[in-house]
């Protein structure tokens, strides 16, 4: 088992922390609002006083945090007092050129180094169902795998540094796409007198169907654990979405990448989270299309 720190305790760090001690591994956290501590250490998370104390000495340091400037920050800050050879494994969804910086910052201080965001939401975090996209050299992941497998169900090696940033700006662009597909089909259908079951039934086994919609439906009833269900509580946030999407249209401008879509989906979560559903979930932008919101 592994000494681990962990950096970032919020909605999808502390049950990922709290799944590392259930797989056996001493964890030590921290997190710069104290709330978020606590409630990690109620799961069984040892309490760190600062980032460096909780890196200190540790086999792997994880990140989970909300920016790539917060995690560049806090690799100057933790590099320096970590062991040549430890693992870090940053999960934050970040720009790609953060990624490749601090993969460039850890491995010349003779650390391994993994970009791996995370797709599941918060309900994958507490089941330990995440798929990690990880980028990084195959040594680094050889190294990384065995931690993050107490965490999720699928890993994939995406390549190497900021690579698994990338899979998760593509993946996040389609699902967002795909959502609001779905979302003006189901309002269309409704508007003409169809029953959504109905039309779930029909587009679920059909070409029409996808995961947004299978898991997701954005209507109530034809599927029991979306948020639709229970007035749209986030298992992935609307404000979330937008920043995936800012995310994913900065590195198609980075390649010169025509995604005419994913530049429209940018707009409408933009717009949604404007009006003050940011803290919806995501598939909450069907509010915008109906007029039986």
């Amino acid at each position: 088992m592994a000494t681990v720190g962990f950096i970032g305790l919020g909605n999808m760090g502390a049950p990922m922390a709290a799944n590392l001690v259930s797989a056996g591994h001493a964890v030590r956290g921290f997190d710069v609002v104290a709330d978020n501590i606590e409630t990690a250490a109620a799961k069984g998370v040892t309490k760190a006083p600062s980032a460096r104390e909780a890196v200190s000495g540790a086999d792997v340091v994880v990140t989970m945090l909300p920016a790539g400037q917060h995690v560049r920050s806090v690799y100057d800050d933790v590099v320096a007092a970590a062991a040549s050879g430890t693992v870090f494994i940053d999960s934050s969804t970040i720009d790609v050129d953060s990624a490749k910086a601090v993969h460039a910052q850890a491995s010349e201080a003779g650390m391994h180094a993994l970009d791996a965001p995370v797709s599941g939401g918060v309900g994958g975090a507490e089941a330990a169902s995440l798929t990690f996209m990880c980028g990084g050299t195959a040594d680094a992941f050889a190294a990384g795998e065995p931690i993050i497998a107490s965490m999720g169900k699928r890993i994939i090696h995406c390549g190497d540094g900021g690579a698994g940033q990338v899979a998760k700006a593509c993946n996040n662009m389609a699902l967002a796409i795909a959502m609001i597909g779905t979302a003006e089909a189901m309002t269309m259908g409704q508007e003409l007198g169809l029953d959504p079951q109905t039309l779930f039934d029909v587009m679920s086994t059909s070409s029409g169907g996808s995961w947004a919609l299978v898991n997701h439906c954005p209507v109530a009833g034809p599927v029991p654990q979306s948020a639709a269900n229970n007035d749209f509580k986030p298992g992935f946030a609307a404000d979330l979405m937008l920043k995936d999407l800012g995310l994913a249209q900065e590195a198609a401008r980075a390649a010169g990448t025509a995604t005419p879509l994913g530049a429209a989906a940018l707009q409408m979560y933009r717009m949604l989270v404007a009006g003050g559903a940011g803290a919806k979930d995501y598939s909450a932008v069907i509010q915008m299309l109906s007029a039986r919101d």
